[in-house]
């Protein structure tokens, strides 16, 4: 025998459930980040002889993981290009200006949201969307964060490609010999699921709790308030063009205040007036879109074109943020007193303020405590700045820039994409991977922001997670674990046996992901489904969608944790709204999936 390495079936079950036990523990208690259990996992089933070194591998290669790394990409580009926050935008003001029309137009809207794109980075969007939306209208947050937050969940079951979960299912059911799902196999569960939810919202509307919120929409997750000054460059494309075509390229995220003209402040221009090379415009902008305009090669922020040539030192010109001291010198004293470019060779690009007016022209504004600065300069002189007692901080600037420009690019290469999978004209996986590429390839998204938008700890745990369904399967533990439940559900129509499978998910997705929990009884369902004579795949689907769409408690689902503070939401207000409508889906995915793959009715009594 190898060191560590049992050849018995029932050794190597023990040692599996062991390892089994060590990275539940390990999951579950958070000691450990999630990407960093897999990885332990796998090396623990290496060493101890359950896998060889080709199967413990063989998920950094798998679909699920490169389907999963590509999909963050693609989310990037539409992102990056202002796609998602025009689409949440143009949510907000369709929602109207009543509670049951705001619920029935955001819910589908979210869900249809999510079925491309991260469930998480969608919720994330729409927060403070429908915060600033809730207190504008005079309404609770705490009625219209929850709905849109479990829509969102039930959006990645319109998809294959929209949750791990499926992709793992997926990878499964053809492991089995089974013919794989498709892109859009699980389609007609999710539109039955999301109409659902939404009728059930409307109904159940009496259950929402009515709290103000801990946050209101304007100071949550960025600040959008920084007044900047933009002039318009030779040679820019919005040279001639009127006022409003540069707004409505950079959306909702910017307000014009005033118009300077040869010098002049003018108050005979308006939104319709052309644009002319020399015109300084004083804005209030968001950070996205601060960073979007200093980004464009035909504007250039005012105080950066005017100070350029002091902003001396080494590296490329970046944007920061500082914060204004408590009895810092420079409190009291305008930026033009300071001469900031002089005396620090950076330039003041945009100023926010919490309280109070700030002067029309940015120079003329007197510095308070706790103002924000933007600024803008090479990083070899941001030490001298970090260190300088009237600063509490020198911060990255919070902004990315939208290349607006690029949105139709960017739709484009979705529609493909999908178009490609979908018609199976390319595996899922490459072409997933190729839009990815193309995002990055077409500028919609920068190489280092596309990086940056894959969330490793996802790709890591769901490379580290497939080898343990496969030991799962291997050693025969899925089969033991499987006869185990057949005792139980022997005699059982295979309904029953579906809500089973759907309910253990359910509850063990609580505590583990959902990626997760279908590795771990998808090869139990794939057994059951074989002792009972019938196809793993609906049973395998059952188990996914109990692991996705189960909202039992507000950890099940990480999007329910980001409105968990700003709805002021407790934790029995989860269990009061989730569970009846978790035994609803529960049994709605249990009967389409007897209809789709069973041959079962569609309409009860048929």
């Amino acid at each position: 025998m190898d060191m560590l390495q049992a050849h018995h079936p029932l050794a190597q079950q023990g040692l599996f459930l062991l390892i089994l036990a060590g990275s539940l523990y390990l999951f579950i208690s958070e000691r450990l980040r999630v990407d960093v259990t897999a990885m332990l996992t796998l090396l623990a089933l290496v060493l101890a002889g359950v896998l060889d070194a080709r199967q413990a591998l063989s998920g950094f290669a798998s679909e699920p993981a490169i389907i999963v790394a590509a999909v963050f990409v693609i989310s990037g580009g539409l992102a990056a290009t202002g796609i998602t926050e025009r689409i949440g935008q143009a949510i907000g003001r369709a929602a109207g200006h009543s509670e049951s029309r705001a619920i029935a137009v955001v819910m589908p809207a979210v869900a249809a949201l999510s079925s491309f794109t991260h469930h998480v980075m969608v919720t994330a969007m729409m927060l403070p969307i429908l915060t600033r939306f809730a207190r504008q209208r005079g309404m609770s947050a705490s009625r219209l964060l929850m709905p849109m937050s479990f829509a969102a969940s039930l959006g990645t079951t319109l998809t294959l490609v929209s949750a791990p979960a499926f992709l793992l299912a997926d990878n499964l059911i053809e492991r089995t010999g089974a013919e794989g799902l498709g892109i859009f196999s699980i389609t007609p569960i999710g539109l039955a699921l999301v109409a659902i939810g939404v009728v059930y919202m409307l109904l159940a509307r009496w259950l929402l709790p009515r709290r103000l919120g801990a946050l209101g929409g304007d100071g949550y997750l960025r600040l959008d308030r920084y007044r900047t000054e933009l002039v318009v460059v030779e040679g820019s494309r919005w040279n001639t063009r009127p006022m409003a075509d540069l707004q409505k390229a950079q959306g909702e995220g910017v307000r014009l205040l005033g118009w300077l003209r040869d010098g002049q402040l003018r108050d005979d221009l308006s939104l319709q007036s052309s644009v002319l090379v020399g015109d300084i415009l004083l804005l209030e902008a968001s950070a996205d879109a601060l960073a979007s305009l200093h980004d464009d090669p035909g504007l250039d922020l005012q105080p950066i074109a005017r100070y350029r040539g002091q902003a001396s030192g080494d590296g490329e010109a970046q944007l920061v943020q500082a914060v204004v001291a408590p009895a810092s010198e420079f409190i009291g004293h305008s930026i033009r007193e300071l001469d900031f470019a002089r005396r620090f060779h950076a330039v003041i690009a945009g100023l926010w303020r919490r309280d109070g007016d700030v002067p029309p022209r940015l120079a003329e504004a007197r510095l308070r405590e706790g103002d924000l600065l933007v600024l803008w300069g090479r990083p070899s002189q941001f030490a001298e700045l970090a260190a300088h007692h009237g600063f509490l901080m020198l911060v990255p600037f919070a902004g990315e820039a939208r290349r607006r420009v690029r949105a139709p690019v960017a739709l484009a290469i979705l529609a493909l994409t999908v178009l490609a999978a979908a018609t199976e004209w390319l595996p899922a996986s490459l072409a997933f991977l190729l839009g990815a590429v193309a995002m990055v390839a077409t500028r919609c998204v920068d190489v280092e922001q596309a990086y940056r938008e894959i969330d490793v700890r996802i790709f890591v745990m769901i490379a580290g997670v497939i080898p343990l369904g496969i030991a799962m399967e291997q050693t025969g533990t899925a089969q033991l674990l499987a006869s185990g439940l057949l005792h139980v559900v022997a005699g059982w129509p295979a309904l029953a046996v579906l809500l089973v499978m759907f309910t253990v998910a359910a509850l063990l997705t609580q505590i583990l992901s959902d990626a997760a929990t279908t590795v771990l009884l998808g090869p139990v369902a794939v057994e059951l489904a074989q002792s009972l004579g019938l196809a793993p795949t609906p049973f395998v689907v059952c188990t996914a969608l109990g692991a996705v769409v189960a909202f039992l408690t507000p950890i099940g689902h990480h999007g329910n944790l980001l409105i968990l503070g700003p709805g002021q939401y407790r934790f029995s207000d989860f269990l009061r709204l989730g569970l009846p409508l978790t035994a609803l889906i529960a049994l709605v995915c249990a009967w389409m999936s007897r209809w789709l793959w069973l041959g079962g009715p569609l309409l009860p009594g048929g």
